[in-house]
């Protein structure tokens, strides 16, 4: 074995020349005679070693070998030791018949020696280097010796030899694993048989590399044999779907066939009784003429011979006188005379041929004609309503016939779905119509109606479709332009839906108003909202053009009536609900008053959610955090009482006098006007010498506020601090006949400030 320092170095190339040149099957002499010429090549070992080291490193770099070093160390340590297992070291073992084995590898191992011994002493002594040269030709020539004298017993040996050291190197071969693809022949290879073998000048590629592509192809062939397949089951459905078809055509074909000729065979036969009937009648009367023409004939014979009778008697009197007589003789001239008077009817009164009757069998032509090998049309196939199919008033309904039928027009039935139990009795309507769609009109909004479809042609008509239901589109909503809330960066914004069904959702629709033309474009849209309100965050001192719009199955609503708001101050509105009995709002619905107070407990109706003691109401401000401010214009001689309040504060009670509700209060004393400050009935010593006629009042949660102003003199009166875990309500309260006139949508002055 080399030491291991020989394969960093570039002496470690010295081992391919001779490799390379004994790759495949050779023979012993051809081992021979590289051997001779190995010490020959070992002179110039350093120019060889850089040549070959060069062209390694630019194939290994050039296939992406070079960032594997340790790999190409792997490979050239497996070919040196595939090398030395060709040429066994039990060489030394052998002798007699063997000896010029053993010979050989000495040749061999001279070349190596120079290099090992060289590479472990560091010195390149050259006079040392040509002695083991002149060495290793000496023991050629003596090799060469030993083969003529024992060339027989030598030959078969080095054949042995030679097959099993091809065997193992096949073997080694086939254990060693391939780790390059090979893009000329299609096969994975050795990275060394593409820098050495026969691979050399191929075009290669790295294994995984190969795989990866490999199995992209594969990827891509299963996806055109999975289309393939599912183009091939779906004409198999189809193919099935018209062996049906044909099946059931014939079927309605043969029952055509069969109703048509039952119809000709039963007017054929009622022809032939009709003119059966006639011929009876027609021999009935002519046997009755004959039979009174026989009758009359008969009577006629009968007189003929009684006078004939009659005239032999007289012939034959011979008495004269007798015969002369006048009554006799008178009476039977008379008769004479009067039968031979009278015509005989020889002719017959009826002809024995009957009359040629002809049978009219235009009717049995006309149904003979209409069988024909058109069938009745197959059931149609009612399409599930498509998006934006639909509007408030009408529907769009598509169908299709998917069969090669021929249909003359269609008939279209629809009727509105009702969850009564009398569902059944729903009027249905009609149309008949050329083409697989039809648009109604005149349907209610945001209702279900159900349609089906029948194909008609001249040989009947085809079953009905499934039934579908299709929805017509909501009503327009219909915003409460009275209880929109709005601040300075949001508003709430309520309607009402006027449709008798529930929606899906609704959408909101923002224009922002400026001074621009184009004041009608949408600028923001809020959908699917499930309720019928909405927190709308805006931009402040801004103009907003809001609309709402309902959704169903069926699309979506006109707009509904645009309202305006805008974004300068706080807007609430008044909420009813809580109004004392005897606080009326008048008709601008921000100015409250009272007329009497006698019995502030009176029997007027009270509402759940109202004030039943103090004559109070609530506001309902927007919810959402920030600055609200709000003015209330009041009168000096009335007492009253302004603030917030919570949601829950109690009813039956005073604002101000509880933990819920923070208030300012006007009282008149005879000697002057007094006001407080209250909180759970508490509040601090204020004397204010100006009366205030418009207070302005801030609630700022960010800062737990609630200040008031004297507005018209920009005075600040007084400051709760409180931190206000929910959201709080504007509450006004009377407590002396008066008014209050409430001002929202102001903008915030800036001297409230503090």
């Amino acid at each position: 074995f080399y030491h291991m320092d020989l394969y960093g170095s570039k002496e470690r190339f010295d081992i391919f020349p001779e490799e390379l040149s004994g790759r495949g099957d050779r023979s012993l002499g051809d081992t021979r005679r590289e051997s001779a010429l190995s010490s020959e090549k070992v002179q110039h070992p350093q120019e060889v070693g850089y040549d070959l080291e060069k062209e390694v490193a630019e194939l290994a770099k050039m296939y992406g070998l070079d960032e594997d070093r340790e790999k190409e160390l792997e490979l050239l340590e497996g070919h040196l030791e595939k090398v030395e297992r060709r040429w066994p070291p039990a060489r030394t073992e052998k002798a007699g018949s063997q000896g010029s084995i053993y010979n050989t590898s000495k040749s061999s191992s001279s070349v190596k020696d120079p290099s090992q011994s060289t590479k472990q002493q560091g010195l390149p002594d050259e006079a040392s280097q040509g002695e083991k040269q002149s060495k290793a030709r000496a023991d050629d020539e003596a090799e060469s010796n030993i083969w003529s004298r024992e060339g027989l017993s030598s030959g078969g040996i080095s054949d042995e030899w030679n097959s099993q050291a091809l065997s193992e190197e096949e073997e080694e071969e086939e254990e060693e694993a391939a780790n390059v693809f090979c893009s000329t022949c299609k096969i994975p290879i050795r990275a060394f048989d593409k820098l050495f073998g026969e691979h050399k000048d191929h075009e290669v590629a790295q294994l995984p590399n190969a795989v990866e592509s490999e199995k992209e192809e594969i990827h891509k062939n299963m996806c055109k044999l999975e289309e393939q397949i599912a183009q091939m089951e779906n004409v198999a459905s189809h193919l099935e779907e018209i062996f049906i078809t044909v099946e059931e055509n014939f079927g309605r074909q043969e029952q055509n066939f069969e109703v048509h000729y039952n119809d000709a065979v039963q007017v054929l036969a009622q022809k032939y009784e009709e003119q059966l009937e006639a011929l009876g009648e027609e021999k009935r009367q002519k046997l009755e003429a004959l039979y009174e023409q026989l009758v009359n004939c008969g009577r006629h014979l009968d007189t003929c011979k009684e006078l004939t009778d009659e005239t032999q008697e007289l012939f034959l009197e011979n008495d004269k006188a007798e015969f002369m007589k006048t009554s006799i003789f008178f009476s039977y001239n008379y008769r004479l005379k009067e039968f031979l008077k009278k015509e005989v009817d020889l002719e017959l009164s009826t002809l024995p041929d009957f009359e040629e009757r002809v049978i009219d069998v235009s009717e049995v032509e006309q149904l003979m004609n209409s069988i024909n090998a058109i069938p009745a049309p197959c059931a149609p196939v009612i399409n599930p309503q498509a998006p934006n199919a639909a509007t408030g008033t009408s529907l769009r309904v598509c169908w299709g016939l998917y069969s090669d039928d021929t249909v003359e027009c269609y008939q279209l039935w629809y009727k509105p779905v009702s969850n009564e139990r009398h569902s059944e009795e729903q009027a249905e309507h009609t149309l008949k119509v050329k083409e697989t769609y039809c648009t109604i009109t005149d349907l209610l909004p945001n209702t279900q109606y159900e349609f089906w479809v029948s194909a008609l042609n001249a040989s009947g008509t085809s079953p009905p479709s499934e039934r579908a239901v299709y929805v017509t589109a909501p009503a327009p909503p219909t915003i409460k332009s009275k209880k929109i809330q709005s601040c300075e960066n949001a508003a709430l914004v309520c309607w009402e839906s006027r449709d008798i069904n529930p929606v899906d959702s609704y959408t909101v629709e923002l224009s922002k108003l400026t001074d621009e033309e184009n004041d009608d474009i949408i600028t923001e849209s809020i959908v699917g909202i499930p309720n019928c309100e909405v927190l709308i965050h805006l931009q402040p001192t801004q103009k907003y053009r809001i609309c709402v719009r309902a959704q169903n199955l069926g699309g979506s609503s006109e707009r509904s009536e645009p309202v305006l708001i805008h974004t300068t101050g706080t807007c609430f509105y008044l909420n009813e609900d809580t109004a004392h009995p005897l606080l009326a709002i008048l008709d601008d619905g921000f100015t409250i008053s009272c007329d009497e107070l006698e019995n502030p407990e009176c029997d007027l109706p009270v509402y759940d959610n109202s004030f039943t003691r103090c004559i109070a109401i609530l506001g309902s401000v927007i919810p959402f955090p920030g600055k609200h401010y709000w003015e209330v214009e009041v009168e000096e001689d009335t007492e009253y009482r302004i603030g917030v309040a919570f949601e829950n504060t109690p009813r039956h009670g005073h604002l101000g006098a509880n933990n819920s509700s923070w208030c300012m209060r006007h009282i008149i004393t005879p000697s002057r006007h007094k006001y407080e400050f209250l909180h759970s009935g508490m509040t601090p010593d204020i004397r204010i010498t100006i009366p205030p006629r418009r207070i302005g009042i801030l609630l700022d949660y960010e800062n737990c506020r609630l200040s008031f102003f004297n507005a018209d003199i920009a005075q600040h009166l007084h400051t709760f601090n409180s931190h206000f875990q929910h959201y709080v309500h504007p509450c006004f309260a009377l407590e002396t006949p008066g008014i209050l006139r409430i001002h929202t949508g102001i903008t915030t002055p800036p001297w409230t400030a503090l």
